[in-house]
């Protein structure tokens, strides 16, 4: 029996779009982690130093929040990442119980020498579709996120 005898066409649609979805999420995203593995860092390591290099210093928890995670594996990324010498942590001189998670020297470094390398990639995994259809395909991607994130 079809999804749509089942269920309806409209869920058919929807079940055939999100499939889609999260195939091509799977795929790009094990492309974009085999191209980060090149650089010696895992997946995690390599956002961490991505948010840092972009917008600076910052505490813990709002780099958990801009890698949409929670803290609970945090510290041993920020531990692994301090150990090869990219991250320092810093006490924050408002709130003495927070840290500010910065680059050193040599992350800034790391970041401005990996991150065009990954860029382009990223682009040339996206050259399959013209730039239009980019643009088309985040802004359809962007409604969808924002209006699933307000369902209860």
């Amino acid at each position: 029996m079809s999804a749509s005898k089942k269920y309806g066409k409209k869920a058919e649609l929807a079940l055939n779009t999100w499939i889609k979805l999260a195939r091509t999420f799977n795929s790009f995203n094990k492309k974009s982690i085999e191209n980060i593995r090149k650089f010696g860092l895992t997946q995690a390591q390599f956002s961490v130093i991505e948010i840092l290099g972009h917008l600076g210093p910052m505490k813990v928890g709002e780099i958990c929040n801009k890698m949409l995670v929670t803290g609970g594996n945090m510290t041993l990324v920020l531990d692994n990442i301090e150990k090869l010498g990219y991250l320092e942590r810093i006490q924050c001189k408002d709130d003495r119980r927070a840290l500010i998670i910065q680059l050193t020297a040599a992350g800034k470094n790391l970041f401005e020498e990996i991150f065009k390398h990954h860029a382009e990639h990223i682009g040339k995994l996206m050259s399959v579709i013209t730039p239009s259809e980019q643009k088309q395909l985040g802004e359809l991607l962007k409604k969808l996120g924002l209006a699933v994130s307000k369902l209860s």
